[in-house]
């Protein structure tokens, strides 16, 4: 007796498999998702977004709080910055961080509420 092939309605459920299909985001923005959770799968980074979670700060506040170096602090905030997840703004000589947006805010914060369910 032949196996049916995967892929080729083993199931039978080609009326959901197709539905699902047609609701599902191209590549491209999967692609896109899968970079963004690789930036959030990094410890320090996860450190100073919890950081930038309770206030805006600034570099040196930031190397403070996280009892890290400032050239460590100033590269996983450029690793943030590229990937849109913090904003800065220039304030004399010191650069304030803060969370790119309330979809990085919301993010966050149903990840803690998950984990520590």
């Amino acid at each position: 007796m032949a196996k049916e092939s995967v892929g080729q309605g083993a199931c039978g459920h080609t009326g959901m498999v197709e539905a699902v299909k047609k609701g599902m985001a191209g590549e491209a923005v999967l692609r896109d998702l899968a970079d963004l959770f690789k930036v959030l799968s990094d410890h320090t980074r996860v450190r100073i977004l919890h950081a930038l979670l309770k206030s805006e700060l600034c570099v040196c506040d930031l190397v403070d709080a996280l009892d890290m170096n400032q050239s460590a602090v100033s590269h996983q905030l450029r690793v943030l910055r590229s990937a849109k997840v913090v904003k800065y703004r220039k304030e004399g000589r010191h650069v304030f961080y803060s969370l790119d947006d309330d979809h990085v805010v919301s993010l966050l914060q149903d990840g803690l509420d998950h984990v520590m369910e």
